[in-house]
């Protein structure tokens, strides 16, 4: 996604802009509609971001698991392991038939 801004309107929006290009989205900041300057994230900022989102997200998802661990096994809450080509297949193959 590319987000296309004043030069004007980004004085104030600056945080904002930033962010977004943390998150990876193209921003491109324009003076009286022509493309000037594109903000481009660090790479070792980036990193930092990602590390940072996944530690929240991993302490969203974890931190009942202590807590119900006992009611199913030790690994009744870890992550199933990613279906395969394989495994997708035959799940449509069930659901719907051999095409």
């Amino acid at each position: 996604m590319s987000i296309h801004v004043n030069i004007g309107e980004a004085k104030t929006r600056l945080s904002e802009l930033v962010a977004a290009a943390l998150r990876g989205e193209d921003v491109v900041l324009q003076k009286a509609g022509e493309p000037k300057v594109r903000l481009v994230a660090l790479p070792e900022a980036i990193e930092l971001e990602w590390a940072a989102r996944a530690a929240k997200r991993g302490a969203a998802i974890g931190f009942l698991a202590d807590k119900y661990r006992h009611l199913h096994g030790s690994d009744a809450l870890d992550v199933p392991r990613a279906m395969t080509d394989a495994d997708y297949d035959c799940r449509i193959e069930r659901k719907f038939g051999k095409s």
